[in-house]
């Protein structure tokens, strides 16, 4: 596989083409902790703004600017290299004090703010991440457009991994392939985890396609595995709970498919057997997990769009507001709006992580 697959639309493929990411300002993301700093503790907790630069590089350099280790670095997510991201970090200094940061300026990023902190950052641990996106040179009708806008802003989008997992011409998939061919091959632990996140996310994607081609990516299936909203507890759907299409019409739950691996699915009848037929028709991907013993998860198939406001600065500039949950991507809301000129554009570099 050379290149990603063409997955379904929610709301058919998008008549308005427009401009991402022109400059890094026209893609802007606040990182949401949903936390405060401690004030106290070994580590120190780190507010960067970065511009054009990606994520690890950053912690790379916060580690030489404080003469700690790269890996007494961490930070809760990936960002976006082609944009304007404000983001945490932590580094464990112990009782060493703290670099005087107004003294250490960059071109590439800046800190806005230090405290300590008592536990280091995790992959993950973050409330999510709020988007200001700048879209130009838009084509089309403003009115259809609008119209998109609030279906978006009602129903919510599929909740693809967006093209970021699975790198630039989805070079990935074909690597994950070698991988799992030959597990020998990659020594790298970072970058074997890579490689199964992006076996994960096509097996995830193509039943969220399936499903969304069926028209039940926001209904239960039979054996639908539930989320509720705002939590990653699960449940599975039974025939008998009467209260369920209306809780799943509200957005209080959404149907999930399956993050593959090993270990009990809870899916069953229609949405297991849909689960199954993509699992197989993608079997080296699926195999590998296993082999790999790679535990099961579930992931939302049904993505919120929070807080979506938007304005036309004029009939061709629009720009968007949006809040969306840890492990969502920005380019799931764009695919579903805009088509790019470029199909390049908008990639990025890094992926928001779950």
């Amino acid at each position: 596989m050379d290149q990603l697959p063409v997955w379904s639309f929610a709301y058919g493929l998008p008549p308005h083409l427009a401009r991402i990411r022109c400059v890094p300002e026209d893609f802007r993301v606040d990182e949401v902790l949903g936390f405060e700093a401690d004030g106290a503790g070994e580590h120190v907790l780190v507010q960067v703004e970065k511009r054009g630069a990606n994520t690890a590089w950053v912690a790379r350099e916060l580690a030489r600017s404080a003469g700690i280790r790269a890996r007494d670095v961490s930070y809760a997510g990936r960002k976006d290299r082609n944009a304007v991201t404000v983001q945490h970090f932590t580094l464990w200094l112990g009782k060493q004090a703290e670099p005087d940061w107004s003294e250490m300026p960059h071109p590439e990023y800046r800190v806005l703010s230090s405290v300590r902190h008592r536990r280091k950052l995790r992959l993950g641990a973050l409330k999510g991440n709020r988007f200001r996106l700048v879209l130009r040179d838009v084509t089309g009708p403003v009115d259809a457009l609008d119209r998109r806008l609030q279906t978006l802003r009602r129903e919510g989008v599929p909740n693809y991994f967006g093209p970021q997992r699975f790198g630039r011409n989805a070079g990935n998939i074909a690597r994950a392939e070698r991988f799992f061919a030959d597990p020998r091959s990659v020594r790298d632990r970072e970058q074997r985890s890579l490689l199964l996140s992006t076996a994960r996310s096509l097996i995830f994607n193509s039943v969220l396609s399936e499903r969304v081609a069926g028209g039940t990516w926001n209904t239960a299936l039979p054996g639908e595995v539930c989320m509720l909203e705002g939590s990653h507890s699960v449940f599975r759907a039974v025939e008998a709970d009467a209260a369920l299409p209306e809780r799943m019409a509200t957005g209080d739950v959404h149907p999930t498919g399956p993050l593959w691996g090993t270990g009990e699915t809870l899916a069953a009848g229609g949405a297991a057997a849909l689960e199954q037929t993509v699992a197989q028709s993608l079997a080296v991907f699926a195999r590998g997990l296993e082999q790999m013993d790679v535990a099961c998860a579930r992931r939302a198939l049904r993505l919120p769009v929070r807080e979506l406001n938007w304005q036309f600065d004029d009939r061709q500039t629009l720009t968007l507001d949006f809040f969306l949950p840890a492990g969502a991507y920005a380019t799931a809301v764009l695919r579903e709006l805009v088509q790019p000129y470029d199909s390049e554009e908008g990639a990025g570099d890094d992926a928001e992580q779950d």
